[in-house]
């Protein structure tokens, strides 16, 4: 028998009826539930502390951020980042914002920002520790200029260009690369936010 089933006992009685004048013997059934084996549950582990923390550090949920969560922080990034003296000072190169852009976004969320000249691009690697790739989700929103996300195959081939528009966020997926490129005749300035 395992842990946590009950046991059931059966009792079977005989029943006497009359069925046209013969006396008739029927089984009658009855059911008794045997109590449940002691509550002893140390031999479970934690299964026994389901829905309630567990004193494992590997085992702690870890809050994940939305899609939502992480267009918020971009735009609040962004608005901050209106301010040109704010601005990255070094061009072409993903660079970690600013701490007032920075300030709204907690959690697990990273937020980087990049400055192009006009005519420029870059790429847009995922963001991971210790120079690895990383899965997880980014979002982009412009703070300042023109600007075009290019989504292009491994090999090169461009599948897909789409303007980035001012006042919007473009969620980028995984399975593509993507460049972006400043096609406006003053510095763009983009921020990005990725979550884990």
């Amino acid at each position: 028998m395992t842990h946590g089933s009950q046991a059931t006992t059966v009792r079977t009685t005989r029943t006497e009826t009359r069925d046209r004048g013969r006396p008739v013997s029927l089984p009658a059934r009855e059911s008794v539930a045997s109590p449940p084996p002691t509550d002893d549950l140390s031999d479970i582990g934690d299964i026994a502390l389901a829905g309630q923390p567990s004193g494992y550090t590997h085992l702690r949920p870890r809050g994940v951020p939305t899609v939502g969560q992480l267009a918020t922080a971009a735009r609040e990034a962004a608005t901050v980042l209106g301010r040109p003296a704010l601005w990255p000072p070094w061009r072409r190169r993903w660079q970690l914002a600013p701490r007032p852009a920075r300030r709204r976004a907690g959690g697990r969320m990273r937020v980087t920002v990049v400055a192009l000249e006009p005519n420029d691009f870059v790429a847009l690697p995922r963001l991971g520790g210790h120079g690895r790739p990383a899965p997880g989700t980014d979002v982009l929103h412009l703070a300042h200029g023109h600007a075009h996300t290019v989504v292009s195959t491994p090999d090169g081939e461009m599948r897909a260009v789409q303007e980035l528009g001012a006042g919007r966020v473009r969620v980028l997926g995984e399975a593509s690369r993507h460049r972006l490129i400043n096609t406006g005749a003053d510095t763009a300035v983009v921020v990005r936010v990725t979550g884990p």
